[in-house]
C-alpha cells in the first residue's frame, strides 16, 4: 500500500487510519496542557513575588482555578482538553504514527507516552470532578504511590529506577531545549516570523526549566528509595517548595515560574502548530 504524504513527512497505513478529528483533539490537548503549566507557572510567580499565591503542582493550580469566577467552565475545558491529550498520547504509544519503530530507544520512547497518558488522565479526572464538585486535587499521589511501591518486593529498587528515569527525562528535556531541537516538530511553513521568534524563545526556556524541575523530582524519588520514606517523594508543588527554601529562594522560584509559564506558552504553540503526522491537512 503507498504512503501519504502529509506537511512533508511520510505516514504510514496505521497513521491514516487514525481520524482528523482525533488529531484535533490532540491539538486542543496540547492547548489544555499549556493552560495548566501557565497557571502554575503563574501562581509560582505570585509567591516567589508575596502577592498571595501558591507553589503549587498541578493539581494544586486546578483546585485554585475551581474558587476563581468561571472556574467551573474552564476547568470542564482543560478536563475535556486533557482527555484529548490522553487519546492522543495513547495513539502514539500504540499505533506509533510518527514511526519511531521498535528499537530499544523507540519502545522506551512509546512507553514515555503511554505513562504521560496515565499521567494526565488522572489530571484530566481531577479537572472534571473539581468542575462537577465531586472532590478531586487533593493529596500527594507521589508520596501515595512511593507507599504503595514500598510495600512491594524489591519496592526500594522500583522507586530508584523511577527516579533515574525522571532524571534522564529532565535531562532530555533539558538539552532538546537548549538546543532547540523542539522547532524540527513544528509545520514552520504555517509559521510567521513571529509566531516562530516565540515558539524558539519559549520553547526553550521552558524545556529548560522544566527539565530542572524534573530532575529535582527525580532526585527525591531516589532519596525516597534509599531512605525508604514515602514521604520524601515529591512532585512539582514539592520541587517549587525546596527552590523557594534555598538562599535566594524567591529570586529562584520567581525564574523558574517564568519558565513553567513560557513552557505553557510552548505547549499551546504546539497545539496549533506541531507536525502530526497522518489523517488530512486542517
Amino acid at each position: 500500500m503507498s504512503r501519504k504524504t502529509v506537511n512533508g513527512s511520510r505516514s504510514g497505513g496505521t497513521g491514516e487510519e487514525v481520524k482528523p478529528w482525533i488529531r484535533r483533539l490532540g491539538r486542543f490537548g496540547y492547548m489544555a496542557k499549556g493552560s495548566v503549566y501557565g497557571l502554575v507557572g503563574i501562581l509560582a510567580l505570585m509567591s516567589a513575588a508575596g502577592a498571595g499565591g501558591e507553589a503549587t503542582g498541578t493539581s494544586g493550580a486546578l483546585t485554585s482555578l475551581a474558587s476563581k469566577p468561571y472556574g467551573e467552565g474552564l476547568l470542564w475545558l482543560i478536563g475535556l482538553g486533557l482527555i484529548g491529550y490522553v487519546i492522543w498520547e495513547t495513539i502514539r504509544a500504540v499505533f506509533d504514527p510518527e514511526h519511531k519503530g521498535k528499537t530499544a530507544k523507540a519502545i522506551a520512547i512509546r512507553i514515555g507516552y503511554f505513562i504521560s497518558a496515565v499521567i494526565y488522565g488522572g489530571l484530566a479526572i481531577s479537572a472534571i470532578r473539581l468542575a462537577m464538585h465531586t472532590g478531586g486535587g487533593g493529596g500527594n499521589s507521589e508520596q501515595t504511590i512511593s507507599a504503595k511501591l514500598l510495600a512491594q518486593p524489591f519496592g526500594q529498587w522500583i522507586i530508584g529506577i523511577i527516579g533515574l528515569v525522571i532524571i534522564g527525562y529532565g535531562g532530555y528535556e533539558l538539552y532538546n531545549g537548549y538546543k532547540e531541537k523542539f522547532m524540527t516538530k513544528f509545520i514552520l511553513n504555517d509559521m510567521n516570523r513571529h509566531e516562530k521568534k516565540v515558539a524558539r524563545k519559549s520553547g526553550k526556556i521552558g524545556l529548560i526549566a522544566r527539565g530542572i524541575v524534573l530532575g529535582m523530582i527525580g532526585f527525591f524519588f531516589i532519596q525516597t528509595a534509599y531512605t525508604a520514606n514515602p514521604a520524601e517523594s515529591k512532585g512539582l508543588d514539592g520541587a517549587l517548595s525546596e527552590l523557594a527554601g534555598q538562599p535566594y529562594g524567591q529570586i529562584l522560584l520567581g525564574i523558574v515560574a517564568i519558565g513553567l509559564i513560557l513552557y505553557g506558552v510552548f505547549e499551546i504553540i504546539r497545539g496549533r502548530y506541531a507536525r502530526m503526522n497522518f489523517g488530512k491537512d486542517e
